[in-house]
C-alpha cells in the first residue's frame, strides 16, 4: 500500500505516541483475542523478548494492524510494519498473560481477534520478528486460540475448542510452522484421563529457556491443575493441585518460576500455597521459610510505580488522542494543489 510522505509521517507519529503511552502501562482492553471470553486483549500490553529489552505491541490503524517493536526502557520505536486485516498479540490466560514470541526472538505469532464464540475459522499471522516481515497467514477451519510456541519457533500450540457451548472442553493441538500442517494427534498427558482435564486458563509462566509453558487452570468445577507443556517434545503433564479446591481467591493466584526453572510456585501476593518440582512434577505445600522467599516475586514496589505510571499515561493518552483526531480530520479534508 503506497503512502504519501505526509501520511507516512503521520503514521510514524501515531506509532511513537502510542508506544510512549504504552511504555508505562497497558491501555484498557478494546477487543478480545483468541480466548473464548471477549475483552482480553494483549495487543496493547504486548509481548516481551526473553532478553527483556524489546517488546512487540499491536494496535489497529483503520482496517489494518500496526506491529511495532519498542524498547522496554522508554518505549522508543525500533521498527514497525503494517499488516492488512486485524491481528493482535495473543493472550494465553484470563489475567492477560501474553505469548507468541519464540524464545530465540525470531518468530512472532499474532492471532485474529474473535468477534464471537464459537467461530467458524481462525487466522494467525506468522512474522519474522527480527525483520518485521510477514511470512504467511495460517487459516484453520474451526475455533482455536493460541497457546504457546517452541523456543526455535518451529512448532506452535493451539487450543482447539470441541464444544460450541462449553469453552472448557478443548484439545491441545500442535502445528508445524514450517510444514504448514496440524500434527494429527492431540497433545495429551498419558497419565491422565483427557476428559478430566477441563477448565479455563487463569495465568501463565514460562521456563527460562522458553521450552516449558506452565498454565494454571481452574478445573471447571473440579480440581485445579497446572498444565505443563513441553514445546520441544510436544508432550504435556497435568499436575493436580488438591490444596486449591474450594479457594475463593483462585483467580488471584499466579505462577512464578523459581531456582532457574527447577521449581514452580503457585501463590498469592502474600505467599506461595503450592510448590511444584519441575523435574518429577511432585507437589508440596511450602513452609514458612518457603513462603517468605517466594513472596518476593510479587514486589510491592511495582504497585507504587504502576500508580505513578498510570497518572502519567492518562495524560499522555489524552494528548495523543487529541492530536490523532486533529490529524485525521486534516487528512480527511480535500487537498488542493
Amino acid at each position: 500500500m503506497s503512502r504519501t510522505p505526509y501520511q507516512a509521517l503521520l503514521l510514524k507519529a501515531l506509532i511513537v505516541g502510542v508506544a510512549l503511552a504504552l511504555a508505562a502501562v497497558a491501555a484498557a482492553p478494546a477487543s478480545g483475542d483468541g480466548l473464548p471470553v471477549l475483552g482480553v486483549d494483549a495487543g496493547s500490553q504486548g509481548v516481551a523478548a526473553r532478553s527483556g529489552q524489546v517488546r512487540y505491541v499491536t494496535f489497529r490503524f483503520g482496517r489494518d494492524t500496526i506491529v511495532a517493536r519498542t524498547s522496554v526502557a522508554g518505549g522508543k520505536v525500533l521498527g514497525y510494519t503494517r499488516l492488512p486485516g486485524s491481528f493482535t498479540v495473543p493472550a494465553v490466560a484470563y489475567d492477560g498473560s501474553a505469548s507468541g514470541l519464540s524464545a530465540d526472538g525470531k518468530t512472532l505469532i499474532l492471532i485474529e481477534p474473535r468477534a464471537r464464540f464459537p467461530r467458524a475459522r481462525t487466522a494467525l499471522a506468522v512474522l519474522d520478528a527480527k525483520r518485521l516481515v510477514l511470512r504467511k497467514v495460517v487459516t484453520l477451519a474451526g475455533d482455536y486460540s493460541f497457546d504457546a510456541i517452541s523456543a526455535g519457533g518451529t512448532t506452535m500450540f493451539l487450543i482447539q475448542y470441541t464444544s460450541a457451548k462449553d469453552p472448557t472442553r478443548y484439545n491441545v493441538r500442535a502445528y508445524d510452522v514450517r510444514g504448514g500442517r496440524l500434527f494429527p494427534n492431540s497433545v495429551v498427558d498419558p497419565h491422565e484421563d483427557q476428559d478430566a482435564m477441563r477448565g479455563s486458563p487463569i495465568t501463565r509462566a514460562t521456563s527460562p529457556n522458553g521450552r516449558w509453558a506452565y498454565t494454571l487452570y481452574d478445573g471447571a468445577g473440579g480440581t485445579p491443575f497446572v498444565h505443563a507443556l513441553d514445546t520441544e517434545k510436544r508432550q504435556a503433564r497435568c499436575i493436580d493441585l488438591a490444596m486449591l479446591v474450594g479457594r475463593n481467591d483462585l483467580w488471584r493466584l499466579r505462577l512464578s518460576v523459581l531456582r532457574s526453572g527447577l521449581s514452580l510456585a503457585v501463590g498469592t501476593p502474600r505467599h506461595a500455597v503450592a510448590l511444584i518440582d519441575t523435574n518429577n512434577f511432585s507437589v508440596t505445600a511450602p513452609g514458612r521459610r518457603a513462603e517468605a522467599n517466594t513472596s518476593s516475586f510479587y514486589d510491592t514496589r511495582r504497585w507504587l510505580l504502576l500508580a505513578i505510571a498510570v497518572l502519567a499515561t492518562i495524560a499522555t493518552v489524552l494528548a495523543v488522542s487529541v492530536a490523532v483526531r486533529r490529524l485525521r480530520a486534516r487528512l480527511a479534508r480535500p487537498q488542493h494543489v
